[in-house]
């Protein structure tokens, strides 16, 4: 077997570390270690750690972004129940891997300044899901399939909120475990539903 590339040594590493001591722990000299090459090699790939940490959401977890940006490109394909169900789905896997990531950062304010100013002007950030899902329930509004009085973001909002709850606040329920994932996001998307769409349940 043939080795594995040193960007995707380097992405599985970083992967691994994010998972294991947190984002604000794991430098890029330990994922240069974990990964077998220099924090040089690491840097002829990635220009910093948030880059890093944007490719690993980006190629390691589930497809939440690409699945918002196609769905928004191409508006009214699919039944508005069925598409937000997937979103639900993929959204709450994608807050289940990466809150463990991203939570240690959240104990050290001025990390946190700095990583998402850096962030940003990667155009990644916390917000972008809800500006992406946002997005293609305007253009979904546009076809009418949406109500016209409807509040798209505060409908993103709700949906991602609820995704991003389950990935932590139902550890601490006598049972310590999640709602199951699809029952969970068939429910949220016929709740959402109900309030935002022309003919609730039926679009």
């Amino acid at each position: 077997m043939e080795p594995k590339p040193a960007r995707v040594r380097i992405l599985d590493a970083a992967h691994e570390l994010m998972l294991t001591v947190g984002l604000a722990r794991a430098t890029t000299k330990e994922i240069a270690r974990a990964a077998g090459c220099s924090e040089a090699a690491l840097y002829k790939y990635f220009d910093s750690k948030e880059e890093l940490f944007v490719r690993v959401l980006r190629e390691r977890l589930p497809r939440l972004t690409p699945l918002l940006n196609s769905l928004a490109a191409e508006p009214g394909q699919g039944t508005l129940e069925g598409n937000l169900t997937e979103i639900a789905r993929e959204a709450a896997l994608f807050y289940e891997q990466s809150f463990p990531i991203a939570a240690s950062l959240y104990a050290e304010t001025q990390l946190k300044q700095r990583h998402f100013d850096a962030l940003r002007k990667l155009g990644a950030g916390p917000h972008r899901p809800i500006q992406d899902l946002d997005t293609y329930l305007r253009a979904e509004q546009a076809l009418g399939r949406v109500h016209a009085d409807a509040d798209t973001l505060a409908a993103a909002s709700l949906l991602l909120g609820a995704c991003a709850q389950r990935a932590f606040a139902y550890d601490a329920t006598d049972a310590g475990e999640r709602p199951p994932l699809d029952a969970f996001a068939a429910r949220l998307a016929k709740t959402l539903l109900g309030g935002i769409s022309v003919a609730p349940g039926s679009a």
